[in-house]
């Protein structure tokens, strides 16, 4: 008889196989980098501990690899020294009375559903150590202290003291955090790094710091417990190391016998690319530099950025670029990512988009956690989703981006549900930005947002436009207007309603061309003027931005800000900031400096673009007003914002509706 023929392997099936991070067994290929402090504070109160723990006790029911949590190693400053910025901790997580409760909980928790957990060790560079007064980027200028021998010696005794925390509450592993302008990376670099003595030089000085550092930590360790080093693969700065200089990096780590594994990255310090890589790149685009480590190192490696969905891991594995694939982004956006890629439903992951919405409201705008694309990040606490108490007949007016979620949300709780959209499709305002070059996970997105509404029984009715007759026919239980909002024409400029003076929503739909020469008047803080910009680029036209303000995009944070500069400035495109444009005219446009008040022109242009941001489309609501007994407003309608706003404001809704 013959022997049956095994079947062919599926394309996820690397990402479920066991394999070792030295003394670390993981019962599959995928780990989990840091991104704590964005959804909640497991140091912090009882409350935002038990937050943070029930985000991930959702996500660990998809065979997760390994968790990385956050460990900030305290600073050893001066009395009275108050360091400023991100990161900068006078007092470290590992000297938290409550680090070792918690971290044991946390153990505890991961350890039931089989995944490991270990804890990362940083401390940002220039709060205010630093290896030499060189500073590691233009755009952050705060002079350092530089670091004595004495410093040195007191933070090896700060890590070895974490380590031993780390170890006596049961944590797997630790991984160095030595790059993303770490402290350590300041002594790699030679960009950083222009001492003159034995931790200065030579690639084996420059290493010496994070080398005494990890053989204290060994020390207090064990051959037990993993100890990795988290390294940038390169740094995109001339002045700093190459490819071939982080491999060598990686290879004299490798040579003292003290670490397990490489953890390889890329990231500038908030440049281009970010460490946190938005959407401007591809998915796993720097894979290919993990394969150099891979191939030069006989440790494992570990390789996490913009990697998207479980086909670029897949793909990332199966191409023998790492060993181990990291996804954080990706648990945000759907908890069930892997399981539904075990599953064969790939088509059901909830898309991340790749905005970095989640990190910049939390680190630029002082907001309160939030996924766009998914309102229930961070809100694991409150339990599944749950059914409605009353069912009630819910009319949608408006299919952007919070009509399509608050149809699904209220649909998937058991209302009746109904969803009139004007146009021809779902997808509002967001299916114009995904008109822009680099967008497209955008789009991505909306279908997967309108395949989930009609699974759910959405009825959803196209081309059709509520009214006040109509709306009132309909006998819903439930109104809520969501239509939008249309560009914004700013009355203050003179000559701004002339036809002749074109919206950016019509020329990425392509239903207005611009001349070759184009002024964007930019009266938005956000991404749509770069957008615009960059889409004009691409098409070969001269682009001049004007803003008002000191700088370009002051509400798009540092974690993606740097991409679009770094591109459109390639594509040769012009910024005069700091002036308020006052007149637009056939023959010229006249701009008034923001703080001095001197008036200027600007000539030799063929068209005027408006970026103007959005004026809410609120008239149907306005006229629905003490005709409707339950009538909401929500979305753009309100209030022009960003995506993140309108999915929330959906969310917020559906939560009443279900009370």
């Amino acid at each position: 008889m013959n022997e049956p023929v095994p079947a062919p392997p599926q394309p996820f099936d690397l990402l479920f196989q066991p394999t070792n991070l030295g003394p670390m067994a993981l019962q599959s290929r995928v780990m989990s980098p840091p991104h704590f402090s964005a959804i909640g504070n497991l140091w912090g109160s009882d409350k935002d501990a038990e937050k943070t723990l029930a985000y991930w006790d959702r996500r660990m029911d998809s065979a997760l690899g390994l968790i990385v949590m956050t460990g900030r190693i305290a600073h050893q400053l001066i009395p009275g020294f108050e360091p400023t910025g991100m990161s900068a901790d006078p007092i470290g997580f590992f000297r938290l009375p409550v680090w070792m409760e918690r971290a044991k909980a946390f153990r505890a928790t991961a350890h039931a559903r089989g995944v490991k957990l270990a804890c990362q060790m940083t401390m940002i560079g220039n709060h205010p150590f630093a290896a030499s007064r060189r500073l590691s980027s233009p755009v952050f200028n705060n002079p350092p202290h530089v670091m004595t021998r004495e410093d040195i010696a007191r933070t090896v005794a700060e890590y070895r003291w974490s380590a031993r925390q780390a170890r006596e509450a049961g944590l797997d592993g630790i991984e160095v955090h030595a790059n993303h302008d770490d402290i350590l990376q300041y002594f790699l670099s030679p960009l950083t790094n222009a001492r003159d003595d034995e931790y200065g030089g030579s690639l084996e000085n420059r290493c010496r710091f994070l080398v005494e550092m990890v053989q204290a930590m060994r020390a207090e360790t064990g051959p037990e417990m993993a100890i990795g080093v988290r390294l940038n693969m390169a740094e995109h700065v001339p002045e700093g190391y190459d490819l071939q200089g982080g491999v060598a990096i990686a290879r004299h780590l490798q040579q003292t016998g003290l670490i397990d594994f490489i953890h390889a990255v890329v990231g500038t310090p908030w440049g281009n690319p970010s460490y946190v890589q938005p959407h401007f790149f591809a998915p796993g685009q720097w894979a290919q530099m993990a394969g150099v480590f891979r191939q030069a190192l006989d440790l494992p490696v570990v390789h996490s950025g913009l990697i998207k969905d479980p086909a670029v891991a897949a793909r990332i594995l199966a191409e023998g670029q790492a060993d181990v694939v990291g996804i954080a982004r990706g648990f945000i956006a759907d908890p069930d990512i892997l399981a539904k890629a075990r599953d064969g439903r790939v088509a059901d992951i909830r898309p991340c988009i790749g905005c970095n919405e989640c990190i910049s409201r939390r680190y630029t705008e002082n907001l309160p956690f939030g996924c766009p694309v998914n309102p229930h990040a961070a809100q694991e606490v409150d339990g599944p989703w749950p059914q409605a108490k009353a069912r009630k007949a819910l009319l949608v007016i408006g299919g952007g981006p919070a009509g399509m979620e608050l149809a699904a949300l209220a649909r998937e709780s058991g209302h009746e549900v109904a969803l009139w959209e004007a146009s021809d499709s779902l997808g509002g305002q967001l299916s114009i930005a995904a008109r822009a070059p680099e967008h497209g996970r955008y789009e991505e997105y909306l279908a997967w947002q309108r395949a989930r509404i009609a699974r759910a029984g959405v009825d959803v009715r196209l081309n059709h436009r509520g009214t006040v007759e109509n709306v009132l026919a309909a006998s819903a239980d439930v109104v809520a207007v969501a239509t939008g909002a249309h560009g914004r024409r700013p009355d203050e400029i003179a000559g701004a309603q002339d036809p002749a003076v074109l919206e950016a929503s019509d020329v990425l739909m392509e239903r207005a061309i611009p001349g070759k020469r184009v002024l964007v008047v930019a009266m938005d803080d956000g991404m749509p003027p770069l957008a615009l910009a960059d889409f004009l680029g691409r098409r070969g036209h001269d682009v001049t931005l004007v803003y008002g303000t000191a700088g370009p995009a002051q509400n798009v944070g540092r974690y993606i800000l740097g991409a679009p500069l770094g591109r459109l400035d390639a594509l040769g495109v012009k910024f005069r900031y700091m002036e308020q444009v006052l007149r637009i005219e056939p023959d010229c446009v006249t701009v008034r400096h923001s703080y001095s008040l001197v008036e200027r022109r600007i000539t030799g242009l063929d068209s005027v673009v408006l970026s103007c941001g959005g004026v809410a489309d609120s008239g149907l609501y306005d006229a629905l007003s003490g005709k409707v007994d339950s009538l909401h407003l929500l979305g753009d309608a309100y209030a022009p914002r960003k995506l993140a706003f309108a999915t929330r404001q959906a969310f917020a809704l559906a939560k009443l509706l279900n009370s």
